[in-house]
C-alpha cells in the first residue's frame, strides 16, 4: 500500500513504518555521536535498564540513549498495536526499529507489549529479568495514557484535562482548520480530580518498585526516573492550577516515599522536569498546540530547540549520571531551563499576547510544529519515499 497520514485532530490515525525506522535511526545516530565515556567509565552507569512506556517521546529516547549511549541491556513495556492489513502503530514500528538496531550492535533488547498497569505484565517483566538480567539498575516510567484500570479493584479511572476552582478560557489554535479561536474549560469535580491523579500520578510507579523490590531485582545503587512538565505562566491554568497538576504533584509525593524504599540500596527516585515538545500528548493538551508553535520559533531562532532525544541525553549526562546533578528545592532534575529562560518565556509571552485570527500563520511557526507532529508516525522524513508501494508489515516482529 501506499501510505500517506492520516490526521484528524490531534492524532494521526497510521504511521509510516519506513519513516519510523529512519526517525529511529537519526536519533540513535544523534547519540552515537556523542561522548559517554566518562560516564560509562563510572561504576554508577547503568547496565540493565527498565523504561516503562519505551515506544515513543520520551522513553523511547531514554531506551537509546541507555543502549546506544552507555550499551545498556535494556527491556521495555509499552502497548503497541501490531500491523495486520492496516498499519500498526508508530510505538510498534519504532520499537521493531529499536530492536533491529540493538540486534546489529550485540545489544540486549527485550520489549513486552501489554497493559504496564496489570499486574500480569509486571510479573511478565520480572520473569524476563530473572532470566536475562539479574538485577535492574534504572528505572525509566514514562507512561502516558488517559485511563487505568486499578490492577487489585478492577475499576476503570479515566483522566481528564480541566482546570481546579474556576473555569479557563484561553486562546487555541485549531490545527485542522488552522484558525486561532477560544476555548473554555469547565472546573473539574473532586471526583475527576481523583480519577486524573488515579491514571498520571505516582501509584502505579510505585507499585513497579514494589514489585521488582519483592522480588529481589532492584541493584545497589538502583535510580529510578519519572517525567513531567512544570512550564510558565501561561501552561499554569493547565498543568500546574489543574487536574494534571495535582496528578504530577502525586508523582513527587510518590517520589518521595520510593525514595525511603530505596534507602537500603543507596538508591534514588527523582521525577525530572522536561521541556514543552510536540509528543502524542501534548497534542491533545488544549493551547499547548499555540504555545508550542511559538515557542519553537522562539527557541529556534535562539538555536537552543531541543527534541526528545537531545532532552534525554542531556538528563543522563547532566543528571543522572552526573557528578553535580541539576536538580531543584523539591529534588527534581530540571532539564527544562533553556525553555524556561526569561529571554525565551517574555517572547513567547509577548507573541501570545499579539496573535490573533489575521496574523496568526506570521507570528507562529505551525509548520514546524507540523513537521514534528508528522515525524511522530513516521511522516514528513527526508530520504523516506513516500510515494512507495509498501507493505504495513516489518520483519522483527515484537
Amino acid at each position: 500500500m501506499i501510505i500517506k497520514p492520516k490526521v484528524r485532530g490531534f492524532i494521526c490515525t497510521n504511521a509510516h513504518p519506513v519513516g519510523c525506522k529512519a526517525n529511529v535511526e537519526e536519533q540513535i545516530a544523534l547519540i552515537k555521536a556523542q561522548d559517554f565515556s566518562h560516564d560509562s567509565a563510572n561504576h554508577s552507569a547503568p547496565k540493565n535498564v527498565l523504561v516503562i512506556g519505551c515506544s515513543t517521546g520520551y522513553g523511547l529516547a531514554s531506551r537509546i540513549t541507555a543502549a546506544f549511549g552507555y550499551g545498556a541491556k535494556t527491556l521495555g513495556i509499552c502497548f503497541e498495536q501490531a500491523p495486520s492489513d492496516k498499519t500498526g502503530s508508530a510505538g510498534y514500528y519504532n520499537t521493531a526499529a529499536f530492536h533491529d538496531a540493538a540486534s546489529a550492535e550485540g545489544l540486549y533488547a527485550n520489549t513486552i507489549i501489554g497493559d504496564a498497569f496489570s499486574t500480569a505484565i509486571k510479573n511478565q517483566a520480572i520473569e524476563v529479568i530473572k532470566r536475562d538480567l539479574g538485577k535492574i539498575d534504572l528505572i525509566v516510567y514514562s507512561l502516558a495514557s488517559p485511563r487505568r484500570t486499578d490492577p487489585v479493584t478492577g475499576e476503570v479511572y479515566s483522566s481528564v484535562l480541566k482546570p481546579i476552582g474556576n473555569e479557563y478560557t484561553a486562546k487555541n489554535f485549531n490545527t485542522d482548520k488552522l484558525k486561532l479561536n477560544e476555548i473554555t474549560l469547565l472546573p473539574a469535580t473532586e471526583e475527576e480530580i481523583a480519577n486524573t491523579v488515579k491514571v498520571m500520578g505516582g501509584e502505579d510507579w510505585e507499585l513497579w518498585i514494589d514489585a521488582l523490590k519483592d522480588q529481589d531485582l532492584l541493584a545497589d545503587g538502583v535510580k529510578t526516573v519519572a517525567y513531567t512538565y512544570l512550564g510558565d505562566k501561561l501552561t499554569w491554568p493547565i498543568y500546574g492550577q489543574a487536574t494534571i497538576g495535582k496528578a504530577k504533584e502525586d508523582l513527587d509525593r510518590a517520589a518521595r516515599a520510593i525514595n525511603s524504599r530505596l534507602e537500603n540500596y543507596q538508591g534514588s527516585a527523582n521525577v525530572a522536569v522536561l521541556k514543552a515538545l510536540v509528543t502524542q500528548a501534548s497534542s491533545a493538551i488544549p493551547l499547548m498546540p499555540l504555545y508550542l508553535s511559538i515557542l519553537i520559533k522562539i527557541m529556534k531562532e535562539d538555536g537552543t530547540d531541543e527534541h526528545c532525544i537531545e532532552q534525554a541525553q542531556r538528563l543522563f549526562t547532566e543528571c543522572l549520571y552526573s557528578d553535580s546533578p541539576r536538580i531543584d528545592s523539591a529534588n527534581r532534575y530540571r532539564v527544562d531551563e533553556k525553555e524556561l529562560d526569561p529571554s525565551v518565556q517574555n517572547r513567547v509571552e509577548a507573541i501570545w499576547a499579539a496573535v490573533n485570527e489575521d496574523n496568526v500563520l506570521d507570528l507562529i511557526d505551525f509548520n514546524a510544529y507540523n513537521q514534528d507532529f508528522l515525524k511522530l508516525f513516521g511522516f514528513g522524513i527526508e530520504g523516506v519515499d513516500y510515494d512507495a508501494d509498501i507493505s504495513p508489515l516489518v520483519a522483527t516482529v515484537l
